[in-house]
């Protein structure tokens, strides 16, 4: 796959991430769109192929990071947060057993 179409699938995929992370949040979209397209444009002149790849794999951690990592909360009193998790984040809690599940 070339250079520029892994740094292009790279960036869209920060802008899904963000999108999805962030959604129903305006000031938070807007501010992770602008930290995105502001990194993308600060190294856009890079011509090293090592420099390069070093930068996709780490915005590939970034949005592997953001996209596992951060929960949405609202305020919902003075002293009261509520936690609106997206649903791949939430997992089954069962308790542990020492036979595996059979899957179904």
């Amino acid at each position: 796959m070339g250079t520029r179409v892994k740094v292009l699938s790279v960036f869209k995929a920060l802008h899904r991430t963000r999108q999805t992370v962030f959604k129903d949040d305006n000031r938070a979209l807007a501010a992770a769109k602008l930290k995105i397209n502001e990194e993308f444009r600060k190294n856009k002149d890079e011509t090293s192929e090592e420099n390069i790849a070093k930068m996709v794999k780490m915005g590939s951690d970034v949005e592997a990071v953001i996209r596992q990592t951060v929960l949405q909360m609202e305020h919902v009193g003075d002293d009261t947060l509520l936690l609106v998790p997206r649903e791949e984040l939430l997992l089954e809690n069962v308790p542990y057993c020492d036979q595996p599940r059979k899957k179904s």
